[in-house]
């Protein structure tokens, strides 16, 4: 692991923090403002990291300040929901408004609909107007109060809604699109010279952040992706050479299906985009699969979204989302034609049936695990904010609660690492073969 410089995980702030901060009467117990999180646990890691003369790279804690630099009795605040649907949403925005309102007294909170586009003048979207009564249930349900959208909107119009409502601190709930956003626009009005604080908090059911251990909505992704196998394998098992094939997302990296087949022993086959595979020859998955079938009569396979796009990829019909993000190709389907295709070639009677839960679990309501971890990165977003802390994004890391600049948390992205302790488990569960790859195929990638 490549590990940033001291000065590359300094968390920009908008000024001295003068005011004393509200909860002081209620006896919080503020941050230690000397206090670090170290970014490795690892004795050997620390060693090679320490420098004569230089500071051990570490994070600011998250937590609640003994001063602030907001003085919440004129202050407005604002909300945005981008990107995706994912479990938890609203239970983030619930847990914004009800520590701004209760804890800090804030009175003014503004629910900005659809993305960044409800920061944008032409798209004439009017901020909801959030309280303690408004946001009351809505962590009952899934989805977000405040709608999503994706894509970008234009930094200076965005700018100049904020400053007509007196917004000065915007928390922005998303992944990393999102994010990319939330920095553009806090160097924007850092260019403007504004008082104005940007504060992140990571959506990206994923959980492919970096820098963070655990993003929202990934605990309830994979429960329920469970329910979807153990569907699955008991599908599977009904059949003669019963084959129960479930797609999980996971655009670039495979924890959901990863961690969903450690959570159920039952899956023989786990894909995910980390690790290539072959479809044909002696040691590719088909022939992997007709030996499983040969000798069990049933098999699960689990595949995350962007498993296998080397294999579908089409140079010459390479389109973008809104988010500028490449749309994948159907691996799921794919994978049921092929395996229909193959076995019946070779006139092998099986079953096939295929599940696709995404878009159920994304628009779930956030389980018991996620709708704490929710509270949480709420109730620190809004301390971060009211300390005058902006361009940050909220993280978990050494089981500690962060403050992560949101440019270090966009640079790259979290991988399942082929060589690493979690994959080596899910080979263990499944008894698949380290690889999958025939030798044509890696000839011909050599």
């Amino acid at each position: 692991m490549n590990f940033p410089q001291a000065s590359e995980l300094e968390v920009t702030r908008m000024g001295p923090c003068t005011i004393p901060s509200p909860l002081e009467r209620d006896g919080v117990r503020f941050v230690d403002e000397e206090r670090r999180v170290l970014l490795c646990s690892d004795t050997v890691q620390l060693h090679d990291l320490q420098r004569p003369g230089q500071p051990i790279p570490s994070f600011e804690p998250a937590g609640p300040r003994e001063k602030i630099y907001y003085d919440p009795r004129d202050l407005a605040c604002g909300i945005v929901t981008c990107g995706g649907l994912c479990p938890g949403i609203n239970d983030v925005i619930r847990s914004v408004v009800l520590t701004l309102t209760h804890m800090y007294g804030v009175r003014k909170i503004f629910g900005f609909r659809y993305g960044y586009a409800g920061l944008a003048s032409k798209e004439g979207h009017d901020p909801l107007m959030l309280d303690p009564d408004v946001v009351s249930r809505i962590h009952e349900r899934g989805g977000s109060l405040l709608s999503s959208s994706r894509g970008p909107q234009e930094l200076n119009d965005m700018i100049d809604t904020m400053m007509r409502l007196n917004v000065r601190i915007l928390f922005a709930i998303g992944g990393d699109g999102t994010l990319r956003g939330a920095s553009a626009l806090s160097d924007e009005i850092a260019r403007h010279g504004l008082k104005i604080a940007v504060v992140g908090i990571p959506k990206t059911i994923d959980n492919d952040m970096n820098w963070i251990q655990r993003s929202f909505g990934f605990t309830t992704a994979v429960e329920e992706a469970r329910t979807s196998i153990v569907g699955a394998h008991a599908e599977a098992t009904g059949a003669w050479s019963g084959v129960g094939l479930v797609k999980l997302m996971g655009r670039h990296s495979g924890f959901i299906a990863a961690h969903a087949c450690l959570s159920n022993s039952d899956v023989n086959f786990c894909l995910i985009p980390e690790v290539p595979f072959s479809m044909d020859g002696e040691r590719g998955f088909l022939k992997q699969l007709e030996h499983r079938l040969k000798n069990r009569r049933h098999a699960v396979v689990v595949v995350a979204e962007g498993a296998g796009q080397d294999i579908l990829h089409d140079t010459n019909n390479s389109e973008f989302d809104a988010s500028g993000n490449l749309k994948l190709q159907d691996i799921g389907m794919y994978l049921r034609d092929e395996i229909n295709r193959y076995f019946a070639k070779r006139k092998i009677e099986i079953s096939v049936k295929y599940i696709d839960p995404s878009y159920i679990i994304r628009s779930l309501p956030a389980g018991p695990v996620d709708s704490e971890y929710c509270l949480i990165l709420g109730q620190h977003a809004v301390h971060a904010g009211m300390a005058g802390r902006t361009n940050m994004v909220v993280g978990f890391w050494n089981q500690n609660f962060t403050h992560v600049p949101i440019p270090l948390a966009v640079e790259g992205r979290k991988h399942v690492h082929p060589d690493g302790e979690i994959w080596q488990r899910v080979l263990e569960a499944t008894g698949q073969p380290v690889s999958m790859i025939s030798e044509s195929t890696s000839r011909a990638v050599l």
